[in-house]
């Protein structure tokens, strides 16, 4: 069967705008029976027209709601009145009426009609927009850059222009229009002037994307990226785990010679990437988070969320950091609060060489009476740090009842030999 030349009208119009044919009818209908309305109607009539897509005629309908008492003639009929068009009609019955078609509009009623079609053909592409990147939001894409207004970047991700704020852009990198770069989107509005969307390349979420980019274990899941801290433009900490036996998370993130993992820096430049095993073991966690630098004691207050970590005259600026940035990245990735002193700062230290772990458990006790609960010390030995496991000192009145029992077997002692 032969497309008429208005039904071919009607595909090409859809093609050019990227919308549904189905909307564009839509939008003809209701311009039509606003420009009828306009030259042969009332105001307050409702009027519709239907659309033969294949001739391109159109029939007009004015419609009544059927209701108990009539407010408005134009639009309200009484189920009485109602019946001689529609047998059986009831109240909240909607009634189409034929009326005479013309096809003679004036000017104002055509502009009216160009308007509506328009308006209505605008406000679909922004629907449909919006809802084709809101699909997006939280992934990788690919775009450049169209233009820099200040601080902000414009950049071309489509069918729509992405903002990358100061905030969201890499520190100390060089951006320049037609630059092509990744960035993940993580913000899709609806504003008056269309889709609004805000896409980053300093967030933690970026780096997280590009390693399911570049490494297939955690894109399938098989390594499961646990925590991820990060200070854009110089240094991120990432722990990883393993869901797959025998599989070595820290290796299929790195790569055979570090390919993956400079594929990542690649596209971020002159940042550090630590990558780390993540330990359900907060103690073990912990070592993990602030290496390269090597602990001798760690006191936990797991209430709080507390770590005060111990370490020797020479690793304490390797455990800080520059500017304090190790112990910061480690404290966001274990999400506890870290305090670090240097040998002989600690209250009570005691000579050692040994790794230590205090464990304060203050579960069951208001904060404010934690100094006057007697504090419970596991001392836990990990063999590669040479760890000592000792058991906790007694109190004092274990000692007494000890003391007691050793005086009154000494006077036992004592008459059994005066005896014999």
């Amino acid at each position: 069967m032969a497309i008429s030349q208005f039904s071919a009208a009607l595909n090409q119009l859809a093609d050019e705008r990227g919308l549904p044919r189905d909307i564009i009818v839509e939008a003809i209908e209701s311009a039509v029976g606003a420009a009828y309305r306009k030259d042969y109607g009332h105001p307050d009539q409702e009027i519709i027209s239907k659309l033969d897509e294949e001739s391109g005629e159109f029939k007009i309908f004015q419609t009544y709601e059927v209701v108990e008492e009539v407010e408005n003639a134009q639009a309200q009929l009484t189920v009485e009145e109602s019946k001689e068009y529609k047998k059986g009609a009831k109240i909240g019955d909607i009634i189409e009426i034929e009326l005479e078609p013309h096809s003679d509009f004036g000017r104002i009623a055509a502009q009216t009609a160009k308007q509506v079609i328009s308006q209505r053909l605008r406000e679909a592409e922004k629907e449909i927009l919006y809802s084709e990147y809101k699909e997006k939001q939280g992934q990788l894409i690919n775009g450049y850059v169209q233009q820099i207004e200040g601080p902000n970047i414009i950049m071309n991700i489509g069918k729509l222009n992405g903002l990358m704020i100061a905030s969201d852009q890499i520190p100390n990198q060089h951006y320049y229009p037609g630059q092509r770069l990744k960035v993940l989107v993580y913000s899709v509005e609806e504003t008056p002037r269309g889709p609004r969307v805000l896409v980053t390349r300093s967030s933690a979420d970026f780096i997280k994307k590009l390693f399911e980019l570049e490494v297939p274990e955690v894109a399938s899941g098989s390594v499961e990226i646990k925590a991820i801290s990060r200070e854009a433009g110089t240094r991120t900490k990432m722990a990883v785990i393993s869901n797959q036996p025998g599989l070595d998370p820290v290796g299929s993130c790195v790569g055979q010679r570090g390919s993956r993992v400079q594929a990542v820096l690649s596209e971020i430049g002159d940042e550090k990437i630590d990558i780390i095993p993540w330990k359900e073991d907060i103690e073990s966690y912990l070592i993990e988070a602030l290496k390269p630098a090597k602990i001798d004691k760690i006191k936990l207050i797991k209430k709080t969320k507390k770590a005060s970590i111990v370490v020797p005259d020479d690793q304490l600026s390797l455990a800080i950091g520059k500017n304090g940035q190790n112990v910061r990245l480690a404290s966001k990735l274990i999400e506890w609060e870290i305090d670090i002193e240097k040998t002989g700062e600690e209250k009570k230290a005691e000579p050692t060489t040994k790794t230590e772990v205090a464990v304060e458990e203050n579960d069951q006790e208001p904060e404010a009476d934690v100094s006057d609960k007697t504090e419970v010390i596991d001392e836990v030995a990990v063999e590669e740090t040479g760890v000592e496991v000792e058991e906790p000192m007694p109190s004092d009145k274990e000692i007494d009842e000890q003391t007691a029992e050793e005086q009154v077997a000494e006077q036992e002692q004592t008459a059994d030999e005066a005896t014999s």
